[in-house]
């Protein structure tokens, strides 16, 4: 058997930049242990799935470690593939998956994603979370999710603080959650942000589209402005346009091909 993969680059123009997806369109699913295993083999921060199920992508997310409720930049990826690749018509794609309905739509040449505002609220675990980072906090809010906590949101004071911060990933991955992402007013833009998530398999993701959940919430309350400009700055860094609507998230970016090929399995579904 053989599958088709694509892989791209999300929230950015060029390759090598931004945040890179594995997205495989499939006829049906596959086991989850298997998808969990292509995901592990390619090691990237996301391998999306992708089954049509009525008028509307299935889509699932994958780390190298586990399966997440949500993503933004390999959904980002995903409609680009269908877009660009497989000739979806139109110009909005709806996908469903564990986090609820999903939208992507054309403007221009940017993709849009709509997803749900996320969130945060307040938390009490500063002193175990200043621990782990080994440097105070200015506040520190937490995403709950049905098991507890899933997010946790560490303000800076500044983007030098966010920007020369330097992980204890071991410490971090101690810390209840998914993730910590951490955050502080921009320079040249709104605000900046990174985001760790090493007890899934992410040391630090590149750019975080679902984060902006989050963050747009929060930043347009402070700040006082619906529409924001984003820059993630990772190794590899990323630039996003948020716009709040309501109980909606609008993210907006670019994204660009940078390979494609085929996964060959045997017919018990391990690596030919």
């Amino acid at each position: 058997m053989q599958l088709e993969f694509h892989q791209v680059d999300a929230f950015s123009n060029r390759p090598f930049a931004g945040n890179p997806a594995m997205v495989y369109r499939l006829d049906r699913w596959l086991s989850d242990a298997l998808m969990q295993q292509i995901a592990a083999e390619h090691n990237l921060a996301e391998t999306a799935f992708l089954v049509k199920e009525g008028s509307a992508w299935h889509i699932r997310w994958f780390t190298p470690l586990a399966e997440v409720p949500l993503c933004g930049h390999a959904t980002l990826a995903s409609a680009y593939v269908l877009f660009e690749l497989y000739a979806e018509a139109g110009e909005i794609i709806d996908f469903i998956c564990l986090s609820g309905a999903l939208r992507v739509s054309r403007e221009a040449d940017r993709l849009v994603l709509d997803f749900p505002v996320r969130r945060a609220g307040p938390c009490e675990l500063i002193a175990q979370v200043e621990q782990a980072m080994g440097m105070p906090v200015q506040a520190l809010l937490a995403l709950q999710g049905p098991q507890g906590i899933q997010e946790l949101l560490v303000v800076l004071p500044s983007e030098a603080a966010v920007r020369g911060f330097q992980p204890n990933l071991p410490a971090l991955a101690e810390l209840p959650g998914l993730g910590v992402l951490i955050t502080a007013p921009g320079e040249r833009h709104d605000f900046v942000s990174r985001y760790f998530a090493p007890a899934i398999g992410i040391n630090e993701d590149p750019v975080t589209g679902s984060t902006h959940c989050m963050l747009t919430p929060y930043w347009a309350e402070r700040l006082g402005k619906t529409q924001l400009s984003a820059y993630q700055c990772s190794a590899r860094g990323g630039e996003l346009h948020c716009r709040l609507e309501g109980e909606r998230v609008k993210i907006a970016g670019q994204a660009v091909l940078v390979a494609s090929g085929r996964l060959c399995l045997s017919e018990d579904g391990g690596r030919g």
